[in-house]
């Protein structure tokens, strides 16, 4: 199991600072970067107008600066051995909690699908389907509408996948349709939390309740 991960755990410090004229911002930000539970990167970083300015990085096991001032401010840091050792504690906290988050992202979360009728007035078609699939994860899934079986292309739109900015996904597939009598209509959900697709039928959900698209009665 391999991702790609960038993960900003804290956010240490925020401070303004004015002058005359303008405001000018500035702000510390600690990372945990990890491509694997052994690739673990721990930065800690000020930024000062959106532009980096110095950072510790783990990798280097120190403060480097990237402008004269902080440079000097580095060379000071590198010299202090509590900062080091608080830096290297700060860096084991990071280390622990990546098995944490592997462990919580490697699980693959099943969709909840919901399966309901939009009208569509401006449309020329008389309704549209809506096939949801919320708080799934991972990120990659695949939703199909089926007519009588055979997968339909035409009319279908959809959005990509959208973050719930928890981890979780949420995707909605829309179908215009014009009814027939007897015709099945369905969603198929295709994700890694399923053994095998998984079928919504647009009949038995919508037609049953909904006298406007009901089908006839033999």
């Amino acid at each position: 199991f391999t991702m790609h991960i960038r993960c900003t755990l804290l956010l240490t410090s925020v401070f303004l600072l004015f002058s005359r004229a303008d405001a000018y911002f500035g702000y510390g930000v600690v990372r945990c970067l990890f491509t694997s539970k052994d690739d673990v990167v721990y930065l800690a970083q000020l930024y000062f107008n959106k532009v980096l300015q110095g950072q510790y990085n783990s990798t280097l096991g120190k403060y480097v600066g990237y402008t004269e001032k902080m440079k000097e401010i580095a060379d000071e840091l590198n010299k202090n051995q509590r900062f080091l050792e608080q830096e290297k504690k700060n860096e084991q906290k990071c280390r622990t909690n990546v098995p944490l988050v592997f462990d919580v992202l490697s699980r693959p979360v099943e969709p909840t699908v919901k399966l309901r009728l939009a009208e569509s007035p401006e449309s020329e078609h008389p309704g549209m389907l809506m096939c949801s699939a919320y708080n799934f994860y991972p990120k990659q899934i695949k939703l199909t509408w089926l007519r009588d079986g055979k997968e339909a292309t035409s009319n279908v739109t959809s959005t990509d996948e959208l973050p719930n900015g928890n981890w979780l996904y949420q995707i909605h597939s829309y179908l215009e349709i014009i009814p027939k009598p007897g015709e099945n209509i369905s969603c198929m959900v295709e994700h890694a939390s399923l053994m095998e697709p998984k079928f919504y039928d647009w009949g038995k959900t919508i037609l049953e309740t909904d006298s406007k698209y009901q089908r006839p009665e033999s």
